[in-house]
């Protein structure tokens, strides 16, 4: 065979290889994408401050008393 026939085949095989391990680096990130969403909000519910809880507010007894002018 022919040298640049040789170099091409080289390139075109080089080529399909990096094409190859990047089409699996993306369906291993793909299946993993459920596994780092969950880890996320984990991650994320557990550096957030929990809300403050309000104090409940009166009902209608004392409302007249309260607001007589």
């Amino acid at each position: 065979m022919p040298v640049f026939v040789e170099a091409i085949m080289v390139v075109l095989i080089m080529l399909a290889c990096f094409f190859g391990v990047f089409l699996l680096l993306f369906l291993f990130a793909l299946a993993l994408f459920p596994v780092e969403k969950s880890l996320s909000k984990m991650v994320w519910d557990m550096t957030t401050p929990p809300r403050p809880k309000q104090a409940p507010q009166g009902g209608f007894k004392g409302f007249s008393e309260k607001h007589r002018s």
